[in-house]
Formats: structure tokens, C-alpha cells, sequence
């Protein structure tokens, strides 16, 4: 999507635009085929999440994984519709039933990643506040400005956190990615293929990062 995003405004790439939506459309397919189990994967996740002790993450997260399991039943009817197994299912429908659930359910996790920042917020403040020396050491200088009142003190806060919680900031990042695609679907923030594209890939990049390193993955 985003290499023919890039490349469809140029004169002699008509044909190459036309093959890349095609892939683009063939994959979207195999995607499909390669999703059917994960309804049951949601499921079991979600089943692990009520088990959480804060009651915040485990309804958001449960949530979450419950409309996640709507979103691949969807996709799966999809996936019958495209393959021609059945094809009286009314797809527009179902297509928007799967941008739904799937926006809810990232928007469950979203919350999840503002709570978690929030409760980082607060214990970091209450550090501070409970120090006898406002310089105490280099180490804790970094946090000096949460003493200060206004925007600048919190940003730098928030920036301090973030960077000090690898896992909070890459999940941040992909949902905050993954809600690009159902927002413009379902017309709330009209973008254009570019802008989904590149979200998506680097959505996918964070995906792998955090199967190759686990330790990158926020904790459940």
C-alpha cells in the first residue's frame, strides 16, 4: 500500500501500481487464511486476563481480547467471501462489524498504555516528592522538572518514563499506529493510503521487534 502510494502520481508506473494492489489484495487473503486460529488465541488470552489483579487493565484488557476474538470471527467470514465458499455473505457489513471491533479493541489497549502511564506518572511524583534533597545525585537529575509547574515539567516527565519503559513505549507506538486504518475506514479521521501504509509497516516493525525480544513486550 505504501510503495504504491509513493510511485501511482508517477507517468510510467501505471502497470506497477496496478501489480502492487493486486499483491496488496492477494496478501490481504492469505492474511485471512493465516488468522483463522487466532480467534481462539484471543480467547485464551482473554481467558489469562481476568485473572489480573487491578481491575482497570483487566477489564481493558479483557475486553480487548474479547472484541479482538469478534474481530477475527469477521475476518474469517471475510476470508469465506473471498475465497468463494460463500459467496451470498454480505460483505460491506461484515467488513464494517471486523473496523469495530478491531477500533474498540485498540482503543481498549490504548486505555490500558494510559493507565500504565498514568500510574508511572504518579509513583515517579511521589519519589520526588519524598526526597529530602532536590539535587540529590546525577542519576536522579533527570526528574528534576517534575518539580516544576506547567506543560514543559510534565512533557519532560512523560519523556523521562518513557524512555526508561522500552515495552510502554513500543506498545504506545503500535496501537497508537494500529488505530490509523479503522479511523479512516470507518470515516472518523479521514488520512490517505500513505499515512496508513507507513503505519502499518511500522506497526508490523514493532510486532517483530518484540517477538525477537520478548523482554520489549509489555507485560500482561
Amino acid at each position: 500500500m505504501l510503495l504504491s502510494y509513493l510511485i501511482e502520481h508517477k507517468a510510467d508506473k501505471e502497470k506497477l501500481v496496478m501489480k502492487l494492489k493486486k499483491l496488496e489484495s492477494s496478501v490481504s487473503s492469505g492474511r485471512k487464511m493465516f488468522r483463522l486460529g487466532n480467534m481462539v488465541h484471543a480467547l485464551v488470552a482473554a481467558r489469562r486476563t481476568t485473572e489480573l489483579p487491578d481491575v482497570f487493565p483487566r477489564f481493558c484488557l479483557t475486553a480487548s481480547n474479547l472484541t479482538r476474538a469478534l474481530y477475527f470471527t469477521c475476518d474469517a467470514v471475510l476470508w469465506l467471501k473471498s475465497t468463494g465458499l460463500q459467496p451470498d455473505i454480505d460483505q460491506p457489513k461484515w467488513q464494517n462489524w471486523a473496523t469495530k471491533c478491531y477500533y474498540f479493541s485498540v482503543l481498549l489497549n490504548l486505555a490500558r498504555d494510559g493507565y500504565e502511564i498514568f500510574w508511572r506518572l504518579e509513583q515517579a511524583v511521589q519519589e520526588e516528592k519524598m526526597k529530602e534533597n532536590f539535587f540529590c545525585d546525577k542519576q536522579d537529575r533527570e526528574l528534576n522538572c517534575v518539580n516544576c509547574d506547567g506543560l514543559h515539567g510534565f512533557l519532560l516527565l512523560l519523556f523521562q518514563i518513557l524512555r526508561r519503559h522500552p515495552p510502554l513505549l513500543l506498545d504506545l507506538v503500535k496501537n497508537v499506529c494500529d488505530l490509523s486504518g479503522p479511523l479512516d475506514t470507518l470515516g472518523i479521521y479521514k488520512t490517505n493510503p500513505g499515512v496508513i501504509g507507513f503505519c502499518g509497516v511500522l506497526s508490523s516493525l514493532v510486532g517483530i521487534l518484540t517477538l525477537a525480544r520478548p523482554h520489549l513486550k509489555l507485560k500482561q
